[in-house]
């Protein structure tokens, strides 16, 4: 997407599909360094707030185009719905999975609490090359399962936890790999990330 491809005066009202174009440049500008992590969440957070294209613009105006997006005016209304931004998974004293083939957000939140929760994103449907994922475990746990060809970056902390991240394979580490970018915090808890082949597909019965 080009910034310039919304109207800084205009009063023409966000789409969702808008909204998702701007979070897209934001991912890429901090993959590439453009932005810091902070940066990052709290432009996010005024995207998915914006209600006109003129509150999106001071946004973006200051970053590249996303070489992967196309101008809200150049998209067919039969694109694909992609995944809303605020997914939040939250256990409480309890647990919460998600797993097979959901469709995971491009950003979300998952918080246990004297709980666990099981994220498998083997055969998620992702809505870009990458996923960010703020997970936060108080006396809790936590456990993400992820394919060979993942790339997972951890930025997270640990105070009395633990963070437990297997390495990156070979083929995660090629240019096209999708990547889950992983922010947080364990106090008291911790969290497991392991790379595992996509369970084989069942052949249908005649």
């Amino acid at each position: 997407m080009d910034p310039q491809t919304f109207n800084p005066n205009s009063r023409l009202r966000a789409s969702d599909q808008d909204r998702e174009r701007a979070a897209s440049v934001l991912n890429e500008a901090l993959a590439e360094g453009r932005l810091t992590a902070e940066e990052h969440s709290e432009r996010l957070d005024s995207i998915y707030a914006a209600k006109t294209h003129a509150e999106l613009v001071p946004l973006l105006e200051d970053l590249p185009a996303s070489s992967g997006t196309q101008s809200p005016a150049a998209t067919s209304s039969t694109t694909t719905p992609v995944a809303r931004r605020d997914g939040r998974i939250i256990a409480i004293f309890g647990g919460a999975s998600r797993k097979g083939a959901w469709r995971a957000p491009a950003t979300s939140t998952v918080v246990t609490v004297f709980g666990g929760a099981d994220i498998d994103l083997r055969d998620a449907i992702l809505p870009g090359r990458e996923i960010i994922i703020k997970a936060v475990s108080v006396f809790g746990g936590m456990s993400i399962t992820v394919p060979p060809d993942m790339r997972v970056i951890d930025s997270g902390v640990a105070i009395f936890g633990g963070r437990d991240v297997s390495g990156n394979s070979a083929e995660s580490e090629r240019p096209d790999s999708p990547v889950l970018r992983l922010t947080g915090a364990c106090v008291f808890g911790g969290i497991s990330v392991k790379h595992k082949n996509r369970k084989p597909k069942r052949e249908a019965i005649p």
